[in-house]
């Protein structure tokens, strides 16, 4: 049977750690591989990296098992997991692909091992004697130590809770080591996780008390384990801290089965990282729980992949409710799970965790596998029958489940706890879709689980006021207690009852369901790259560059049409809340489940305002009923079919609109843009929102013929004259304003001068600059080159030159660009401010910018890297060859790695993709000369990032 392609969710999933995975990001593109290959259940490949020879790297997807010549000690590496990566994107090769001789030494060598571990072992320990003897010995020393437990606790209530308050961590970490030295480390871990909550949170007496009544329960069971039975005596040797062996376990009745993996987490107490792996069992119906660890340092076992099925055996440790398992063989690679058997209601999950807690009263969390539920508004997941369930801290805003489902019915694996529940994966429309890690805040007021009675007498001390009471009343139920029961006893008894009778909360309706997606979707590359982009580490270079090469992205989907993926929605509305360059293009392919979404939270609400990417259609009560942004979409539309009926449309309404909208509204006229216009504009110049009036003159100044470039025109002619002379050169007399009248102020002259400029200048600078250019060389009968000569040498020559840069940047002036930017660079001109000159070399024909940027390079001129941030769009070939001859001067000559470094990084998002053939292979030559690394890593980065532009856009072929 073929092997099936695993998701990149699935590949994600096994990355030991983020930086691996940011690692396997850069090798997992075609460019780096030599030769890839798929021989039965393994996938291999010969990886180029930074020697001679390539790494290989040899993975079996049946284990998985990860094999690497590279001398990193993750597995899997970054290798590994870049092959991976590949594999799932489609990249690498079928089955038929003959495999090395290092592969088929690798198979070998792992099939004899499988070999010596599945051969029963013989041997028995040395001297049966002497473990007799140790094992007694233990036994000896856990009695005593829960002997003192027990005192311990007694004190503890006692005195009082209240002392505990005040005394902090202290005595649980000195009773935590005496149990350590008894040699029972499970009872010691639980006290010493008791002084954690010692004062500390809401509700923490509750809980402190709730802990130690389960620690007294454990000692009462151990008092008594001669009485147990013995998968009972099991849970309870277990919970003490007594070691089960592996080769006890796998000796054990195996469980054969076609085994799910529902989903992973993984915790670090900072001494040890933790990983659990839930699985389920399709015949048996039985849960499983995979534990793996790793020391500070190393790398988790990764051979469960969450999304999954595989056939094979589980032994489970022995105990009365058994959960956690090893894993005795496989039978079968790992396949990919498209939707999981075994889901059921709340109802039946909550009477599954009442009977686990019946059978093993110190279980803390069960897995749950919910069929067909629904978030609620306030952080509950309700089934189709309308029972709910709370989500656990943290996970009280499920919005990748939102984004994932749009509100309808999910199959969700999670772990309860009487906290909450704690998600961890769903399945929608047949596809595996992992949790989002738990965010800090969004927890629910906590309620007590005991009675009052019980933590008043508690928090007092029993010293103080005894405790005689035969029974407790849970809710308005009574439960009897034993004969003599004390305190821990009957706060055990409460807490257990309270816990398993736990019911579905009700009246907790789920969110109403996103519209249908009307429009298709991206394509699956594409959206899979957007993942990647939005994810830590996803895309080359530091996050600035990512957050180029996102917006190189989304311009590109808006361009191609469709809507993303939509489990990326909520990283990428995060996006456009922290950047709101890149909002309009997410505005084109967020689709309706976007806009959906962002309707449920305030801070995603932006997304509203922006035109959508599908039509609104021709309803015309959608300008009466629609969002913001689809009134925009509709009005730019109209304006595109009939400029005269979208004005009217406006007019219609324009008394009523909020001033954002107003100022959005006028920025749509650009469409269609016509002197019939002109009136509307002009009026709106008298607005009391600045921008209104700003995004008016905006127009007026672009639209020719418009009522305020006559005013403004007029003005300048009067100011700016020009003087004919029959000897000499002509000149222009300048009579500037003398004030700001309140005409100017309406038209747009602002009323703070630039830095360095008299009030006198500055009029002058904004009248020009708010005058038609063609004003200028009708008036004068010259060219505008000629005309920008005239001010050569006069006084009032810089308020001239700049206040015709403006108008040239507004009115989009190519000639008059060009011709100021000549004048500028000649000896003894009057210099324009910097920032206007750089917006003029954007009016340039790219052909000249790049020449000028070029010419630049060559020269060694300083002012080079600013012409190449300034280049709009990609480089032209000639600008690009100047950058890779520069690039390969600076790498063998340059003193400062820096400079290179600085030329590469602009290169990245503005080069052309072609070029990271040529790049790459300098890259290469520059390791074959035994470069020094600081220039070689540079180059190579800018090879990596020009190859994942390049697929970037071939995806949306």
């Amino acid at each position: 049977m073929p092997v099936e392609r695993w998701s990149t969710a699935q590949v994600t999933a096994v990355a030991p750690d983020p930086g691996s995975l940011r690692g396997a990001r850069s090798v997992g593109t075609a460019g780096k591989w030599q030769e890839t290959g798929l021989s039965g259940d393994v996938l291999w490949g010969l990886c180029r990296g930074s020697g001679r020879n390539p790494y290989q790297v040899c993975v079996d997807l049946s284990g998985p098992a990860y094999k690497c010549s590279c001398p990193s000690r993750k597995f899997p590496c970054k290798h590994a997991l870049g092959l991976l990566l590949l594999w799932a994107e489609g990249a690498a090769p079928g089955p038929a692909t003959e495999a090395p001789a290092f592969v088929t030494e690798w198979q070998a060598g792992r099939a004899v091992r499988a070999a010596k571990a599945a051969a029963p072992r013989t041997d028995g320990p040395a001297d049966p004697e002497l473990a007799r003897k140790r094992a007694q010995q233990r036994e000896e020393r856990v009695a005593a130590g829960m002997a003192e437990l027990s005192r311990w606790l007694d004190d503890q209530i006692q005195q009082g809770l209240a002392g505990a308050e005040r005394s902090g961590a202290a005595p649980f970490e000195t009773m935590a080591a005496r149990l350590v030295d008894a040699q029972a480390p499970g009872a010691a871990s639980a006290v010493r996780r008791l002084g954690g909550l010692a004062g500390i949170g809401p509700q923490w007496a509750d809980r402190l008390l709730g802990d130690l009544a389960l620690l007294r329960l454990l000692v009462s069971a151990h008092e008594r384990l001669a009485s147990l039975t013995p998968a009972m005596v099991a849970t309870v040797r277990s919970r003490i801290g007594f070691p089960v062996s592996t080769e006890d376990v796998l000796a054990g009745t195996p469980v054969h089965d076609q085994w799910q993996v529902l989903g992973q987490t993984d915790s670090d107490d900072g001494a040890l990282t933790t990983r659990r792996t839930w699985l389920r069992g399709v015949d048996s119906g039985r849960f499983a729980l995979h534990l793996a660890f790793a020391a500070p340092g190393q790398t988790l076992a990764a051979d469960l992949v969450p999304g999954t099925s595989f056939e094979g055996s589980l032994c489970f440790y022995p105990g009365v409710a058994p959960l956690r398992a090893l894993i005795k063989d496989r039978r079968t690679s790992p396949r990919p799970l498209s939707r999981p058997s075994g889901a059921g209601t709340v109802r039946e999950a909550l009477r599954a965790w009442a009977a686990v807690l019946a059978a093993e009263p110190w279980r803390f969390d069960v897995p749950m596998l919910l069929a067909g539920v629904v978030p609620s508004a306030d952080g509950h997941l309700t089934d189709t029958a309308g029972d709910s369930l709370s989500l656990a801290p943290g996970h009280r805003e499920p919005w990748w489940l939102l984004a994932a489902a749009g509100g309808a019915p999910a199959t969700v694996a999670a772990e309860w706890t009487p906290a909450g529940l704690r998600p961890l994966a769903a399945w929608v429309d047949d596809r595996f879709v992992p949790a989002a890690p738990p965010v800090p805040g969004g927890a629910a007021p906590r309620a007590p689980e005991l009675p009052p009675t019980l933590l008043a007498a508690a928090l007092v001390g029993t010293g103080r006021r005894p405790f005689t009471a035969s029974t407790v009343e849970v809710g308005e139920r009574p439960i009897t207690l034993g004969p003599g029961a004390s305190l821990l006893d009957a706060a055990a008894a409460a807490l257990l009852y309270r816990r398993a009778g736990t019911t579905p909360a009700i009246a907790r309706p789920p969110i109403e369901a996103a519209p249908p997606e009307p429009g298709p979707r991206l394509p699956d590359a594409a959206g899979a790259r957007l993942l990647r982009l939005l994810s830590d580490g996803g895309a080359p270079g530091g996050s600035q560059q990512a957050q180029e090469l996102l917006g190189q992205w989304l311009a590109a989907a808006a361009a191609h049409g469709g809507h993303v993926p939509p489990e990326s929605l909520p990283a990428l509305l995060d996006a456009g809340r922290r950047n709101a360059v890149v909002r309009p293009a997410i505005g084109q392919v967020a689709g309706e489940r976007g806009r959906w979404l962002a309707a449920l939270r305030p801070d995603w609400r932006w997304l509203r305002d922006e035109a959508p990417g599908a039509a609104a259609g021709d309803d015309p009560t959608i300008w009466d009923t629609g969002t913001g942004g689809q009134r925009l979409a509709h009005l730019t539309r109209l304006r595109a079919q009939d400029p005269a009926a979208g004005l009217a449309l406006l007019r219609s309404t324009w008394p009523t609109e909020t001033s954002e909208d107003r100022a959005r509204f006028v920025g749509a006229l650009a469409t269609g843009l016509s002197p019939d216009d002109d009136a509307f504009l002009d009026s709106a110049l008298d607005d009391r929102r600045k921008e209104v009036r700003e995004a008016a003159l905006d127009l007026l100044r672009r639209l020719p013929g418009s009522s305020l470039g006559r005013r403004m025109a007029a003005r300048a002619t009067a100011a700016v004259t020009l003087e004919r002379r029959t000897l000499g050169r002509d000149r222009v007399a300048v009579t500037p304003p003398a004030e700001l009248t309140a005409d100017l102020r309406r038209d747009g002259v602002g009323a703070q001068p630039a830095r360095g400029t008299g009030l006198q200048g500055w009029l002058l600078e904004e009248i020009v600059a708010g005058t038609p250019l063609t004003t200028w060389t009708e008036a004068f009968g010259r060219p505008a080159a000629d005309v920008v000569d005239l001010a050569r040498g006069n006084d009032w020559e810089s308020a001239l030159l700049h206040g015709w840069a403006k108008a040239a940047i507004v009115q989009g002036s190519a000639d008059w660009a060009s011709a100021l930017v000549r004048n500028d660079s000649r000896e003894g001109a009057a210099g324009l401010r910097e920032a206007v000159r750089w917006d003029l070399h954007l009016l340039l024909p790219s052909a000249d910018l790049a020449r000028i940027a070029a010419d630049f390079l060559r020269r060694e001129d300083h002012l080079a890297h600013r012409l190449l941030a300034v280049h709009p769009g990609a480089w032209p070939d000639e600008l690009a060859v100047a950058v890779v001859e520069t690039i390969a001067h600076r790498a063998r000559t340059d003193r400062h790695s820096w400079q290179l470094a600085e030329l590469c990084r602009a290169a990245a998002t503005a080069m052309p993709p072609a070029y990271a053939t040529p790049v790459a292979r300098l890259a290469t030559q520059l390791d074959q000369d035994s470069a020094d690394p600081s220039r070689i890593r540079p180059i190579a980065d800018l090879a990596r990032t020009l190859t994942f532009r390049h697929e970037m856009l071939q995806e949306f072929q």
